[in-house]
């Protein structure tokens, strides 16, 4: 690829146009890691994309294979360059990154690397993430990095419109966790609705006892024991608007009971019947509970829009030192095949981005007529 001035400009305009048509915050990822590559003409391209714990919430590869990724195990932690990149938000070009007094090695099965140039993806004083290529594809005079001044600063104006689009990805996920907060509200108008109507059947009951104990003592104890069953009721419903409405946040109550609660919340706020079981499952590192997490939503949600199922499981059990996902439906399925040769994706291509990006694996079976089983499994850590 020639490096000479202006020569890269249309390739960075086609990698921006790429970024600005995907929504969901790991596509945009994935977009931007296999333009830089494509862009620099480099075996492999990275971007992390930091929690708050010292290590990635996200970590997206392109020149990886999905064989290698898993070889290579948990997700890196922030340390070394990486950790330079995200804290310093300054530019790394370097001859041999190996060589790098900060370079702490890699896995057995990680790819060899040498020429290494990296940048920050900032959004004025934030940093989002950090992108970094190795290994240019161009002769290397020893001691000489393939990468140029003139790479870098196309990589430069990349990593700026990368940071809009991943700002902007970032807003849209968000706007779809405010129509959950908006079926939330829904139901707590409901769950208010019940409850009320219970309590005022209660009171009327209660009333009708009262009239009743001098001159029909038998009937005025039907009556109390119907106060007793509504009284009942109106707890049940009471306990469930507490439970249901609560936020659960994965940080805070862990995996399990967030996705108890987010499909105890579909499941009273759409016809279909949504279920969830644990079996065995323990505690996992937390991108790949977030990963797990949003492969589950983006399941449930094609389940409950799109596939008229009347039925929807979510089960999550222990796999050796991970976990498997299950998401099953009774629902009106599809061809895989047919839905890609359309170029449609039903949040596949994402839910397979997010599997791949903590070293899982997403499988779907589905075929119309015969509902759809979304699998995700993950190694643990």
């Amino acid at each position: 690829m020639s490096n000479g001035p202006g020569a890269g400009i249309p390739a960075v305009s086609t990698a921006i146009l790429a970024m600005s048509r995907h929504l969901e915050v790991r596509d945009v990822l994935k977009t931007i890691v296999a333009s830089a590559r494509e862009l620099l003409d480099a075996e492999y391209a990275a971007l992390g994309v930091p929690d708050d714990h010292g290590g990635f919430a996200q970590f997206v590869v392109d020149g990886v294979s999905a064989e290698q990724w898993k070889a290579i195990g948990p997700l890196p932690r922030q340390h070394g360059i990486l950790a330079a990149m995200l804290h310093n938000a300054t530019p790394e070009r370097l001859a041999d990154v190996r060589e790098d007094p900060r370079f702490g090695g890699w896995p057995s099965a990680h790819p060899d690397m040498s020429d290494f140039l990296g940048l920050p993806v900032a959004d004025g004083d934030e940093i989002l993430g950090a992108l970094f290529l190795a290994n240019k594809r161009c002769p290397k005079p020893a001691g000489d990095c393939g990468f140029t001044e003139e790479d870098e600063r196309l990589l430069g104006i990349l990593a700026q419109h990368a940071a809009i689009a991943l700002t902007n990805a970032r807003l849209y996920e968000r706007s779809r966790e405010l129509t959950i907060a908006g079926e939330r509200a829904r139901l707590a108008h409901e769950l208010h609705d019940a409850v009320a109507q219970k309590l005022f059947s209660l009171r009327l009951t209660a009333q009708a006892a009262t009239a009743l104990v001098d001159r029909d003592p038998a009937r005025a104890k039907d009556e109390l024991h119907q106060v007793t069953a509504l009284a009942a009721e109106a707890a049940d419903e009471l306990r469930a608007a507490v439970v249901e409405l609560r936020p659960a946040a994965l940080d805070e109550d862990g995996l399990v009971a967030t996705l108890r609660s987010q499909a105890q919340v579909l499941d009273r706020a759409h016809s279909a019947r949504v279920t969830f079981a644990a079996h065995s499952f323990r505690a996992l590192p937390a991108a790949q509970e977030e990963a797990l997490l949003r492969v589950a939503q983006e399941a449930l949600h094609n389940a409950l829009r799109h596939s008229g199922a009347e039925l929807v499981g979510v089960t999550l059990t222990r796999s050796g030192q991970g976990a498997l996902l299950r998401i099953a439906d009774d629902g009106c399925g599809f061809d895989p095949g047919a839905v890609r040769r359309a170029g449609r994706h039903l949040g596949l291509v994402s839910m397979r981005d997010r599997a791949s990006g903590v070293g899982g694996k997403l499988t779907v079976e589905s075929e119309p007529g015969k509902g759809t089983t979304v699998e995700m499994e993950v190694p643990g850590g």
